[in-house]
């Protein structure tokens, strides 16, 4: 949230918590003078329950929607109820760029009575070439580090192998998607790639460090990125993609009653 709020506050010639802002858990900056104000769906979540009838929002669009999750389901549950009991004049919008439109506009002329307004917007269809490269044995992706369930490093030096390789054999820039800032750090410090210059990407980073990996420069780049750049923001230029396959997604722990994140095997969905 707060990196895309950032970039398209960058984009108007504006400074954060003006026209554009955001509010995560924890972290809020916006204003009275905020017009388009980024949440997480648990943020907005929990404003609808405060007060379903969202009396200074006029419109509430949900991204990446086909990602799917109980706070962003429950969300879109109370927005349609708002609609059809307080605020018939709120906009509500879905995007995504992979979602079965047909399908889940049927789903909400069932719940609605009313058939929702389809937009397409097309884009290029790009040929991929997909090539697998498993680790080797005693590389396993996870395993124990320091008493608890973690990457290990062998596995962090077969990603940043399969990079100095991917780097060699192709050209334009290399977007690599790693679970977290710890796994960038690590990958980064391994990567050998003269000519090319290896950046990070990641929530954590100030605007112009986070500009710096968006714009393309004179050199080739090699962006070590989190989810971040799936769905919050596009880097140009990207030619080839090294995934090490693996999110780092919040998690129950029963034992003591709490949600936690841990490192998991990503979705091929």
């Amino acid at each position: 949230m707060r990196a895309a709020a950032r970039r398209i506050a960058r984009l108007l010639g504006e400074r954060v918590g003006g026209q554009v802002g955001y509010t995560v858990r924890g972290d809020s900056a916006a204003s009275r003078s905020t017009r388009v104000e980024m949440v997480t769906p648990g943020v907005l979540l929990r404003r609808l329950q405060r007060d379903p009838e969202l009396p200074a929002v006029a419109g509430v669009l949900l991204d990446e929607f086909h990602e799917r999750d109980l706070d962003t389901d429950l969300a879109l549950s109370f927005l349609l109820d708002a609609r059809a009991a307080l605020r018939e004049d709120l906009f509500v919008a879905l995007t995504s760029a992979t979602l079965e439109a047909s399908r889940t506009a049927g789903l909400l002329e069932d719940a609605t009575g009313t058939a929702p307004a389809l937009i397409d917007i097309p884009g290029a269809i790009h040929p991929l070439d997909v090539r697998w490269a498993p680790p080797p044995r005693g590389a396993e992706p996870l395993g124990a580090v320091g008493g608890r369930v973690g990457v290990r490093r062998e596995f962090l030096a077969h990603v940043a192998r399969t990079v100095e390789s991917a780097y060699a054999g192709s050209e334009g820039d290399l977007l690599v998607f790693l679970p977290g800032v710890a796994e960038i750090e690590r990958v980064r410090s391994l990567i050998s790639a003269p000519g090319a210059d290896v950046l990070p990407l990641h929530g954590r980073l100030s605007a112009a460090q986070q500009d710096a990996a968006l714009s393309p420069g004179s050199q080739r780049r090699i962006v070590l990125s989190t989810s971040i750049a799936e769905s919050s923001l596009t880097v140009p230029g990207v030619r080839v993609v090294v995934d090490a396959s693996l999110a780092r997604e919040p998690r129950l722990d029963a034992a003591r009653g709490i949600s936690q994140l841990a490192t998991v095997p990503a979705s091929r969905a």
